[in-house]
């Protein structure tokens, strides 16, 4: 999963080309000599993708391997390129997130831009960075995954402690915790289990 570039953009409302407020690319697993190609067909794209997203929604474009996201906030329009495997849900929250914090920065001024900025933006930079690892953009994935993890440590206990020679049936007997109708009812359960498994 792989965040190649995000980018702010003024969508004009007469048809012109949307103009670029921000813009943070990472070319580097590009060759060399095609870096500057493909800095060229990001800025194309998102100009394109910008000027065809209407006020207040959202959109996802496929080329090849990679997905152009677009979220159009009241003419303030969010670009983000990530390859196939980035989750969708975690992309446009995390154009949200940055149109949230563009907005917090800036403010209306980037109603009045006229021309594209060259000038550096550090938190678009630093959310290229920090949003590769799609938990990190959406909350609800990042717990997920925090569950998965308590799962499979969970799985991992018990196999040990059954890999360490003792039987869950030796256990069972030996507890003083259990009542006799329930060493009773595993056994029973067990035999009932035993007429059905598949060797």
């Amino acid at each position: 999963m792989k965040i190649t570039a995000l980018l702010m953009l003024k969508c004009m409302p007469e048809g012109a080309d949307p103009i670029i407020l921000a813009n943070a690319c990472d070319v580097s697993h590009f060759g060399f000599f095609q870096r500057s190609s493909v800095r060229e067909f990001i800025v194309f794209v998102s100009r394109t993708v910008a000027k065809r997203t209407p006020p207040g929604q959202r959109q996802s474009v496929q080329h090849e391997e990679y997905k152009v996201h677009s979220y159009n906030r009241n003419g303030l329009c969010a670009i983000g390129f990530m390859d196939d495997h980035y989750p969708v849900r975690s992309a446009f929250s995390l154009l949200n997130q940055v149109i949230d914090e563009y907005q917090k920065n800036f403010g209306e001024s980037w109603r009045t831009a006229q021309a594209d900025s060259a000038e550096p933006w550090p938190y678009l930079d630093n959310a290229l960075t920090k949003y590769q690892d799609p938990a990190e953009a959406d909350k609800l994935l990042k717990i997920q995954r925090e569950l998965d993890e308590t799962k499979i440590i969970l799985h991992q206990t018990i196999d040990s402690v059954l890999a360490r020679g003792e039987k869950l049936d030796s256990l069972v007997e030996k507890s003083s915790d259990l009542s006799a109708a329930s060493q009773m009812f595993y056994s029973q359960a067990k035999k009932t289990n035993q007429c059905c498994s598949i060797l």
